[in-house]
This record gives C-alpha cells, structure tokens and sequence, in this order.
C-alpha cells in the first residue's frame, strides 16, 4: 500500500540519522537544542557542507540512497540520503530558496555531490546491457547501449565537484506525495504528469532523470504549462549564479565554481 508522506515530513524521515559535523555558523539546530555529533560521520573538505546546516527549508529526496532511481537500487558511495555542496554553492542555493518562496514555491533536491565511486557504479551499470530493470520509467525509448554516446552517461561528474545540483520546484504548501515501493508499476518518465509517478512537483514535463530527449530544457515537445515551468526553474536559478545543462532542466552547476578542475571521492553520509 501506498502512504502519503508530506515533503517537509519526507525530508525529515530522509535526513533522520544522518547528523552533521559542518563547522558552518549557520545550522539547522532548533533555538535552546545542542547539536549533536557522530564518531562515524565523514569529515567534510574545508569548503564542503551540509545543506541542512546551511538551507535547512530546502526539502531533499535523494535518489541514489534508494531503490527509486534508473538503476533500481541504492548506489556506492551514498551513505546517507545527505545533500553536500561546497559552502559557496549551498550559500547561492539558500538565495535561490528565498527568491522562489516569496513566489509560493519552494525547491526540492534530488541529488548534489556526488562521489566518483558513484560515477564509476553509474558507468559500470551502464556497460552491464542486460541489466533494464528500470527502463520502463527512466529510459523507455533509449537503447541502453547508447547511454554514454547520447551524454546521459559519463565517467566524469561535475556533480564530484561539489558545485553541481539536481532540483525542482514545488507549490507551497507541498502536496502529499507517495511512497514509491520497490516493485510498484514503472510508467514512462515522459507520460503526462497524471499517469508517471506521482511527484509532488510542479509539472515539468518529464519525471527526474529522465533519459529522453524531452527532457533537453528547451525542447518543444512539452506544452507551453511545462515550458513556462522550466524556465522559471532556470530564471531563479541563474539570478543566483548557476547554470542549466541544455540536455536537463533539473541539472545545474554553479558559474566560477570553486574547483573547477577536481573530483571528490569522498562517502555522501
């Protein structure tokens, strides 16, 4: 059975055990509560932190920590359903969060840094073409072994970067929204917003990661609804310094970022 479960509450049951050890001022401890610490959590880089230390409102759904992802399970390297950033990057996502509020949205975050042992998982899934466990949903139309030649795969991230995010956009208050199951139907990533999974998102055209062509920013193959959403998404975005990947809309990377040219390989926990 399916279980409504609110974004603020979904993010809450995300984050549930992960505990911070950024030495960022600003943090998510709530007004006379101490923060806590954990022997286990990996030290972060010097300019590397938490989002939920530095945007505590910003709702996260992590993909790659579970099973709802294009391939089928949690990927190495997510320890934790954590979204980590470089501060300069977390910081400009916070203005971005205070822009698209005062419109009645908020963002919600699929993925952020992301480890190079996840890059090489995602690369070696790829190479693996009897493994299509999820292409109904997240690449239907796409022969796998196209995957790195089309540029939804490669064995390089700007997302090890720390600088790079996957987002969206959300109505304020959020909508209920359910629980995917492993083993539930896998409808089409490009299928009406009323028929693919029920994301409480605002309606974009296609689902996340979606491999297919429709999800290129501006294609004309959604409506002008879906159209005017994107582009709302990327004029909040770059008037706080990040830019879209053309072939993504939910896929940013922060101008002038602060390692341009290095790959992170450290846990996300």
């Amino acid at each position: 059975m399916r279980l409504p479960i609110a974004a603020a509450a979904m993010t809450a049951l995300l984050v549930a055990g992960c505990t911070s050890t950024s030495t960022d001022s600003e943090s998510n401890t709530s007004p006379g509560q101490s923060p806590s610490t954990s022997p286990t959590t990996t030290d972060l880089p010097a300019d590397f932190v938490r989002l939920s230390d530095v945007a505590p409102d910003i709702p996260t759904e992590i993909r790659y920590f579970g099973d709802h992802n294009f391939v089928g399970r949690p990927i190495t390297g997510y320890a934790a359903p954590e979204c980590i950033l470089t501060r300069k990057a977390a910081k400009a996502l916070a203005r971005v969060q205070q822009d698209v509020s005062q419109n009645g949205y908020t963002l919600k975050v699929y993925d952020c840094f992301r480890p190079q042992r996840a890059v090489d998982d995602f690369a070696d899934w790829a190479e693996d073409l009897d493994d299509t466990t999820m292409k109904a949903e997240f690449y239907p139309t796409v022969a796998k072994d196209t995957l790195f030649a089309d540029g939804y795969i490669a064995r390089k991230s700007g997302h090890s970067r720390g600088s790079t995010v996957d987002l969206t956009l959300v109505r304020t208050p959020p909508a209920d929204q359910p629980a995917w199951i492993s083993g539930d139907p896998l409808v089409s990533c490009t299928a009406p917003a009323d028929e693919r999974y029920a994301d409480n998102t605002i309606d974009m055209g296609t689902g996340f990661d979606c491999f297919s062509p429709v999800s290129a920013t501006d294609t004309k193959k959604v409506g002008p609804e879906q159209s005017e959403n994107r582009q709302a998404l990327v004029a909040a975005m770059s008037r706080h310094g990040f830019e879209n990947y053309p072939q993504e809309w939910w896929h940013f990377t922060l101008a002038n970022e602060p390692h341009p040219d290095e790959y992170f390989d450290f846990p996300v926990d």
